[in-house]
């Protein structure tokens, strides 16, 4: 098990500012959206000065496989040299962020901090950046590569799907389907071969985690949110949503409201609907 890391999981752009200056400390972004209409482009289109793209797809994902879903987390030499490539290296601070909801960059974050290195999603991604008088700039970054070790994905950090059907709905344990009611309830499903949720699963949609102002609730309002839903505080919690990204997003928050020891399903839907011996339940 890697030590946890000493940086809270969500920072505000006054702290981002501060750590950004210092020796060490890398900020990486994200630019990803599941039409395909976000990539390396838009973020030389606009960025924080001196940082560096991470392509969801090839650097925080492995091929997609129907039995692994459709964004697997990537083999660990493979996740170490993409982040070398981009010259983090063993040792560093990264400060994430996106152009949305944080839902992209929550996925590095979640990664790295699962692997014990110190990291954080900055709150309100590059509209905060850009609100508190940040400028932006189109520069293509080419850093010199560094040395990341590979680390494994440890049992601590992540569920397979066996387990969570061993625990979900069981008493001292909360499947948490991060995905939007709509999909949860399986009236639609755009995406994924089956729609519902996993049986005995409770949904906490990602997208609730923000306020109208697109930044974090504060850490009581998430901890109300998530007892709310019926997360104990000793609970086993394991999330999931579509394909293993959004997830990290509650996960993100989980640890904000003072939750630990949450685990993703790496697989998530994606995973579970096309596996025909798991069941699948609809409604609320």
């Amino acid at each position: 098990m890697s030590p946890a890391p000493a940086l809270p999981p969500v920072i505000d752009v006054e702290r981002f500012r501060t750590l950004r200056a210092q020796p060490g400390v890398r900020v990486a972004e994200v630019r990803w959206a599941l039409d395909g209409s976000k990539d390396r482009s838009t973020f030389l289109a606009g960025h924080v000065p001196g940082s560096v793209y991470i392509d969801l797809g090839t650097a925080l994902a492995a091929p997609a496989r129907p039995e692994a879903g459709r964004h697997p987390l990537p083999d660990p030499a493979d996740f170490a040299a993409a982040l070398g490539a981009a010259g983090i290296g063993d040792g560093d601070t990264v400060l994430a962020l996106d152009d949305t909801d944080g839902s992209q960059a929550s996925r590095l974050v979640w990664m790295l901090r699962a692997l014990g290195v110190e990291a954080a999603l900055l709150d309100g991604g590059l509209a905060a950046w850009t609100a508190d008088g940040g400028e932006l700039s189109t520069d293509a970054l080419a850093p010199g590569p560094a040395a990341f070790t590979p680390r494994p994905w440890g049992s601590d950090v992540t569920a397979s799907a066996d387990e969570v059907e061993a625990v979900a709905g069981r008493p001292g344990s909360v499947v948490i389907d991060a995905r939007a009611p709509e999909r949860f309830r399986g009236d639609t499903e755009p995406i994924d071969p089956r729609a519902g949720h996993v049986p005995g699963a409770i949904n906490v949609p990602f997208a609730g985690n923000v306020g109208a102002d697109g930044r974090f609730l504060d850490p009581q309002a998430l901890r109300e949110r998530f007892a709310a839903a019926g997360v104990g505080e000793t609970d086993e919690i394991i999330v999931y949503c579509g394909s293993g990204v959004t997830a990290t997003h509650d996960l993100l928050a989980l640890e904000r409201a003072g939750f630990t020891g949450a685990r993703l399903f790496p697989g998530s839907w994606s995973q579970w609907s096309a596996d025909a011996r798991r069941e699948v339940a609809t409604g609320e």
